[in-house]
């Protein structure tokens, strides 16, 4: 579930021309000044324990690739290519992944996917804000096919319906009209009939043919313009897709300024600078790379990365992140990450690898197009057949409505209604700080009814400290704090180091502590100038055996206000009694926005919230009544965690759970959905979660449910959409009321609506406040 491939640093092709070169129409690469096997890019370690087990791995831009059936195509003539380990097709990138062996040369993978009618080119990785010069070049020579198609059939409309010339002038003008239009579609439909595997474009090419074939020209050319425009305006859109998420590259400048070797700084391109290199920031200017400040002091506004609307202060250590952007101060950064793997990056890339996993309803549109096509497609020749057999009605009447049906047969709209809704919900919730693992996560989160959640990090600030110490049997608060301390040394858990913390502030001299032991989910133990002593929770001194009546009224007093407990004491060893020397009270703020997250949670859909917290079941119970959790459930040690949440599967289907990212890693990897929280920077905790919030704010998450509700709506519309389309069209055709022009024109608006629609998620709105 949570197992997914990390990105990985590319080495700089070798030649700026490689691409230059190999971008041909035969692909044979016989006149290149290189060998194309320097192309290929050799795998990570990280990535040999990833999804591709190959021993090589070959990117390639892809150009035609707007649709599934496109990626059909390249599966088609790759995967059963000897020494092909894996492909993968993303339609919204235009980018084909290969896993092979050596042997499999980069020339002949081009060459085979130039024969499908589409154009390959080894894909080279451009630095933020490039252009994708050849996207545009296809969009252009598609223009100019449209341009070309629409004047043509215009000037031959016009000629027939005024009756200015017959069809020895007409016939001429629509076959142009019909060659430009038809393009870049007859070549497709060429590969199609070559693998007896029909697509759409074989489909709109027998109708033509057919149209033309009957006498019906102006119709014909009527069909392939239409068409072409809806190729074109899908082209369109699926490139504003992709330029949605490449527009993230857009908040990294593309130079930065580095120090030399005589502390001078030389403006360097962002890709060529290497670990532990000092970058000047300059007051104004964006972050080119991830890193941590060595000097100076500033207010860094990390609204593009985390979302947050306030800029935070950056002191010497403070981590700062690529595209974010600098307020008045100057200041001096140490590269941490090179360009491939800064925070942004990482984001562009698990959206683009995100929006290429599947989602339930995307499989579903997948298998029914899979026999909607060849079912349509034996309908329309029984409709050419059956009546004129038993009617004896004229052939080319029948001929003509199995023409229409076979338009109808395109699932174009269809199959293009999930993946554009995904990706613009993905990169939505990118622009917000909030990072989703593909359509499943986002379709999930909109099924949520149950929602379990952590307590310390989560509902609180993560910041605990010390509010009160209780000394009992004749101990002092000094030495209660030096013993405490001295244990915790060896602990790094939030409540040990408020300790730790308290301690030095008041200047205790406490030693580091001997043999020491933790009790998971109770406390520790350990040694201190040759005697046991212990720190631990309510339950820990239950079962030491240490507690009294006295000792039971304190900590329930002390848990009733909300608080952690942490019992201080002696235990038993040798001849020595156990016995508790002193009680220290700790709290942890709870969030400021808690109770209006919690109040925004419940009003997006979520009608069971838990909270599951390792503190004792009083101070959970009164943390959960002031921010308003149905449940809270307490000592609960990590297994118990796991426990609750099947629990809650058993009564909920979809659950949602949200940690810290690492630490509540096992009970998110059962739910349903597992959201980390406060994210930015920690790579564990990105991995460890389908659903990441980059920022410590609570109130994403109803805004997160509510953009995976709307996004499913909108799926779920247009795929009601299309379909009820098609089911009319059918209907129509069959009965003889629609024409060629009529079902391609409702074709090219139902595959249109559903775009604009899905397109509608990159101006999600705010949430409004609670």
């Amino acid at each position: 579930m949570h197992d997914h491939p990390h990105p990985h640093n590319e080495p700089d092709d070798p030649q700026n021309t490689a691409e230059a070169a190999c971008d041909t129409e035969d692909a044979s690469c016989s006149s290149c000044s290189f060998d194309p096997a320097d192309l290929r890019v050799q795998k990570s370690q990280s990535e040999v324990e990833a999804d591709i087990d190959a021993p090589v791995i070959t990117r390639l831009a892809v150009e035609g690739v707007d649709c599934p059936d496109e990626a059909a195509l390249i599966h088609q003539k790759l995967d059963k290519l000897a020494g092909i380990k894996k492909v993968d097709v993303n339609v919204l990138t235009g980018r084909v992944t290969i896993g092979h062996e050596t042997s499999v040369e980069v020339a002949t993978l081009i060459s085979l996917i130039n024969q499908t009618g589409l154009k390959a080119r080894i894909f080279k990785q451009r630095g933020p804000g490039g252009s994708d010069e050849e996207g545009f070049s296809a969009q252009k020579k598609r223009i100019i096919s449209v341009a070309i198609s629409s004047i043509f059939c215009g000037i031959g409309l016009v000629i027939e319906w005024m009756s200015l010339a017959g069809n020895s002038v007409t016939i001429p003008i629509f076959v142009v009209a019909i060659i430009a239009g038809g393009w870049f579609i007859y070549p497709k439909a060429l590969a199609s009939l070559r693998r007896l595997q029909a697509d759409m474009n074989l489909l709109m090419t027998v109708a033509v043919v057919g149209a033309a074939f009957v006498g019906e020209w102006s119709e014909s050319a009527v069909v392939v313009l239409l068409f072409s425009i809806s190729e074109l305006l899908e082209s369109y859109s699926i490139s504003r897709a992709r330029r949605a998420i490449q527009s993230l590259l857009d908040l990294s400048p593309k130079m930065a300024l580095v120090q030399n070797g005589q502390g001078d700084f030389d403006e360097v391109p962002v890709e060529n600078i290497t670990l532990d290199s000092i970058l000047s920031i300059k007051s104004g200017a964006r972050v080119p790379l991830d890193g941590k400040v060595v000097e100076g002091k500033s207010y860094i506004n990390q609204a593009p990365i985390t979302g947050e609307s306030m800029p935070v202060s950056k002191k010497i250590g403070d981590t700062v992140f690529a595209g974010t952007i600098n307020g008045d101060g100057s200041l001096l950064v140490k590269v941490t990450k090179a360009y491939a793997n800064t925070m942004l990056s990482r984001m562009i890339y698990l959206i683009e690898e995100a929006q290429a996993q599947k989602a339930p309803s995307q499989k579903f549109v997948d298998r029914f197009a899979k026999y909607y096509t060849p079912a349509v497609m034996a309908v329309a020749l029984l409709v050419f057949v059956i009546p004129p057999l038993l009617t004896g009605q004229a052939w080319d009447l029948w001929f003509y409505r199995s023409l229409v049906l076979l338009v109808i047969a395109c699932p174009c709209a269809l199959v293009i209604a999930t993946p554009v809704s995904i990706v613009s919900g993905l990169t939505m919730l990118a622009r917000r700080g909030v990072l989703v693992k593909g359509g499943v996560s986002l379709e999930n989160i909109a099924h949520l009814r149950a929602l379990a959640m952590d307590k310390t990090g989560t509902i609180t600030e993560g910041k605990p400290a010390v509010q009160e110490i209780i000394a009992l049997n004749g101990s002092d608060e000094k030495e209660i704090l030096r013993i405490a301390a001295a244990i915790d040394t060896h602990s790094d858990h939030p409540i040990a180091r408020a300790i730790i913390e308290h301690a030095d502030e008041k200047k205790i001299d406490y030693p580091r502590s001997e043999d020491f032991k933790t009790m998971q989910g109770r406390g520790a133990q350990a040694s201190i100038d040759g005697h046991l002593y212990f720190v631990g929770n309510h339950r820990y001194a239950h079962e030491l055996g240490v507690c009294s009546d006295e000792i039971e009224s304190i900590l329930s007093g002390i848990e009733k206000q909300g608080l952690s407990v942490v019992v201080v004491g002696h235990q038993t060893h040798d001849d020595c009694p156990g016995e508790v020397i002193g009680i220290l009270s700790v709290g942890d703020k709870i969030r400021d926005n808690a109770a209006a997250a919690i109040q925004a949670i419940h009003q997006a859909g979520i009608s069971t919230i838990v909270m599951l917290s390792g503190d004792n079941q009083r101070t959970a119970d009164a943390v959960a009544k002031q921010v308003g959790i149905d449940q809270a459930r307490g000592d609960l040690l990590p297994e118990d965690k796991i426990d609750a949440i099947r629990e809650l599967l058993k009564s909920d289907t979809y659950v949602g759970m949200i940690g810290d990212g690492v630490n509540d890693a096992p009970a998110m990897a059962i739910a349903t959905v597992g959201i980390s929280m406060g994210a930015a920077g920690t790579d564990a905790a990105i991995e460890a979660s389908d659903i990441t919030l980059m920022q410590d704010n609570l109130e994403k998450v109803a805004e997160t449910i509510q953009l995976g509700r709307r996004t499913l709506g909108i799926i779920r519309f247009n795929i009601a959409f299309a379909l009820g389309i098609k089911a009319i069209f059918l209907l129509l055709a069959i009965l003889g009321t629609a024409s060629l022009w009529m079902a391609i024109l409702a074709d090219t608006g139902a595959t249109l609506l559903v775009i604009v629609n899905a397109l509608r998620l990159l101006r999600h709105r705010e949430v409004p406040p609670s």
